[in-house]
């Protein structure tokens, strides 16, 4: 069942609406506050990849666990991923969400009646009603691994380029994440093959890697406040998920954010899920478990917790605190 044109983000702004529509206007306990001023000096932490491989290895292993434990959130610069190559997707992005009729895009648009289907839309729980209430955004989803799931005949061919810059964003998304993963599990003295065996086969909640335009919006909760997280050119966003705290038995949690609208200028993000296979059982790592530090989470098949994120919504740490034993 694809969305109607009338709950698209992009058109009802277009069109120039005096008041926002109430399937978009969250209940007043939901809606955010203006940030505390003492706050908006604070940043999350960037960490220099530069040297990951050689001379600077232990030194950016130890600053990463050490974020990965405080924030569970952090920006990363000198990440190999070409710089032409972000430039690349963020202009193929907007072109497409920009210059392309609306009728078109249309063509594309997601299943709403299932979970996590591949196209364009603006619902993103499962069979959300009308009375549901829906986030000021519009999103295109592409499934681009395992490469049995990529078809690149599915995305669009606007700009004559897109295809081609996706799956190349996409190649270089994972690399990124691999020796980010190896980092996590090196910093907590585990084989750097740990959290990536556990993600084997990876195509949707270990680690979420971002990239945003010059546009605030992101945030990330930190001792009970949303700090925001300011654009930084070229720079890639890391937001452990809570698979990866389910592993870390907890010695890393999953970072809590949320992006909030700008009532002047559109907000262009790219965020890549590097997540568990369905089938997978996702539990502590044996290793990390001993009689003074015993497991906190049960063990949960990855299917099962995708179902219910898509049917009960984010909503903080509800899904994974569902498991704490």
């Amino acid at each position: 069942m694809a969305e109607t044109p009338r709950l698209r983000v992009q058109a009802l702004s277009q069109i120039g609406i005096s008041h926002v529509p109430p399937q978009f206007i969250q209940q007043p306990e939901n809606r955010p506050v203006p940030p505390i001023k003492s706050l908006s000096t604070i940043d999350i932490p960037v960490i220099d990849l530069a040297g990951i491989d050689s001379d600077r290895s232990d030194e950016i292993r130890n600053e990463i666990g050490r974020v990965c434990e405080e924030w569970g959130a952090f920006q990363v610069i000198n990440h190999g991923v070409p710089v032409r190559l972000l430039d690349d997707m963020r202009n193929v992005g907007l072109t497409f969400f920009h210059d392309l009729p609306m009728e078109e895009k249309l063509k594309y648009a997601c299943d709403t009646s299932a979970a996590a289907t591949e196209g364009y839309g603006t619902r993103m729980l499962a069979g959300a009603g009308d009375d549901a209430v829906l986030d000021w955004r519009d999103y295109f989803d592409h499934h681009t691994f395992p490469l049995s799931r990529r078809n690149p005949s599915r995305w669009p061919h606007f700009p004559p380029q897109y295809r081609e810059v996706v799956a190349e964003y996409a190649d270089q998304m994972k690399l990124l994440a691999h020796k980010l993963l190896a980092s996590i599990s090196q910093s907590l003295g585990l084989v750097a093959s740990s959290i990536e065996h556990a993600v084997a086969h990876s195509d949707f909640g270990a680690i979420t890697l971002l990239t945003q335009d010059d546009v605030e919006g992101l945030q990330v909760l930190k001792d009970g406040n949303w700090i925001i997280v300011k654009p930084l050119s070229h720079a890639i966003i890391v937001l452990l998920s809570d698979q990866t705290e389910i592993m870390t038995n907890g010695k890393y949690r999953s970072a809590i954010h949320r992006a909030i609208a700008n009532s002047s200028k559109a907000r262009l993000s790219v965020a890549t899920f590097h997540d568990p296979a369905k089938p997978k059982i996702i539990s502590p790592i044996a290793d990390l478990i001993s009689e003074s530090c015993p497991p906190r989470y049960r063990a949960v098949l990855y299917s099962d917790y995708v179902s219910s994120w898509y049917t009960k919504g984010p909503e903080g740490k509800r899904n994974i605190d569902s498991l704490l034993l």
